[in-house]
């Protein structure tokens, strides 16, 4: 996620850092290559415009060159001007009315019909019982998605009855939610390659019919600028109460992140980081900041590991590393709970890169080969994962005919084990030394 922008203001601060004490050429010098980084990663020029000139403003006016940590504090203007940019926190959806309606809307292929389900999940998760509604009549097989994605989250769908109009089904819907007392009403709307009139005119129907508490523009953050231009065009039309981007993971750019509250004047929401239908957060713009300029995301990290965690084995693998033990099963106990956090990638992400996380590449992670050592510690017995000492080599070949892979990748497992615990073993002793003063 911003990769490409996230690099250059770490080279921007580097270089920043490097200069000692900084003067106004240097913060000139740094500033336009902020600029050049943001137009980069498809920021609106407005809006780059706008915050590069807030940074100068407080750095000059602050004092900051005077200071011997003007750097540090160049730094700390940037990530709160980034703050300011990305807006205010999202926050759980209103639910207002009876029933209350929340009405999704944008472009075709932008993620409306997931997103849906993602927040019929959010809400069911939270004791509300919502119902999906199909109205995207323009699509092929979007009724027969929604109703997937309704099964996949244990969801009610209303689907359209044949030659019905999606003003006659969202008046259904109302009277359907009213007679089984369900908590929320979802509606899924039909979108278009592109704006226009036609669009318009049924989404803007729909929203005068239901009246909805939240209507929320779904926009593809890896579209850039044309998410920002069409969320803009919705939102002289419609009164948006946000906007929901989708597909965030696989942005490496960042402009609709950055433009699309200055230009549209709609706060983010939510935004989805995956495609399963648990992975949608609620926006965070201070933790966001704090990714974009490689300072990590702690506090996501932290409340992913809260919800994937299973304390039992938690407390298992304390108690092996209390032993000096730490056996294949500890670490494929470890491997599983990685995996309850999302993709593993997504999680080396939130680590701040400083240290010796510098140079890590959450990209190169290979989520194969952690699967294919799982597969081998599954192929052991339990005395084969907890001594290695007796895989011999009828066993090893045992172990990889059960596993599908080889002898000379079983041989790095253990060999890879073995440094571990050994590595872990070194720290406890440490720790150990230090408690006792030594």
């Amino acid at each position: 996620m911003f990769d490409g922008l996230q690099d250059k203001l770490q080279g921007v601060f580097r270089r920043l850092r490097g200069e000692g004490r900084v003067n106004e050429e240097a913060l000139g010098r740094a500033l336009r290559e902020i600029r050049m980084a943001l137009l980069e990663a498809d920021v609106n020029f407005k809006v780059v415009k706008s915050f590069v000139g807030r940074i100068r403003e407080r750095a000059m006016g602050e004092k900051v060159l005077e200071s011997l940590s003007a750097a540090q504090q160049v730094v700390k203007i940037v990530r709160d001007e980034l703050i300011e940019l990305l807006g205010e926190a999202g926050g759980e959806l209103r639910l207002e009315g009876k029933p209350p309606v929340v009405l999704l809307c944008g472009l075709q292929g932008s993620g409306k019909t997931t997103t849906a389900g993602k927040l019929g999940l959010r809400l069911k998760e939270r004791g509300q019982h919502p119902l999906l509604v199909a109205a995207d009549l323009q699509r092929a097989a979007a009724v027969e998605q929604l109703r997937q994605v309704g099964e996949a989250a244990g969801l009610p769908v209303l689907e359209p009855r044949a030659g019905e109009t999606p003003l006659a089904l969202a008046e259904r819907a109302l009277k359907e939610a009213r007679l089984r007392g369900l908590g929320a009403v979802i509606v899924d709307t039909a979108g278009r390659l592109h704006v226009d009139r036609e669009l318009m005119a049924e989404v803007a129907a729909l929203a005068e019919r239901l009246k909805p508490s939240e209507t929320l523009f779904v926009a593809d953050a890896m579209t850039g600028q044309d998410a920002v231009r069409s969320a803009a065009e919705f939102a002289a039309t419609l009164p948006l109460t946000g906007v929901i981007l989708t597909k965030l993971d696989g942005d490496t750019r960042g402009g609709a992140a950055l433009s699309i509250r200055s230009v549209a004047s709609v706060p983010i929401r939510f935004v989805g980081v995956g495609e399963k239908l648990t992975e949608l957060e609620s926006f965070q713009p201070d933790r966001m900041a704090s990714r974009i300029l490689g300072m990590g995301d702690v506090l996501s990290l932290i409340e992913k590991a809260e919800q994937g965690m299973d304390a039992e084995a938690t407390e298992r693998m304390a108690r092996s590393i209390a032993r000096q033990e730490f056996t294949l099963e500890d670490l494929r106990d470890q491997l599983r709970q990685m995996r309850k956090m999302g993709p593993l990638a997504q999680v080396l992400e939130m680590l701040p890169r400083v240290g010796p996380m510098k140079a890590l590449d959450p990209s190169a992670v290979d989520e194969t080969r952690l699967r294919r050592i799982e597969a081998i510690i599954d192929s052991m017995t339990p005395a084969e994962r907890r001594s290695t000492r007796l895989l011999n080599g009828s066993r090893k070949r045992r172990i990889a005919r059960g596993s599908g892979t080889s002898v000379q990748e079983i041989n790095q497992l253990v060999k890879q084990q073995r440094a571990m615990k050994k590595m872990l073993k070194g720290v406890q002793g440490k720790w150990l030394r230090r408690a006792l003063g030594g």
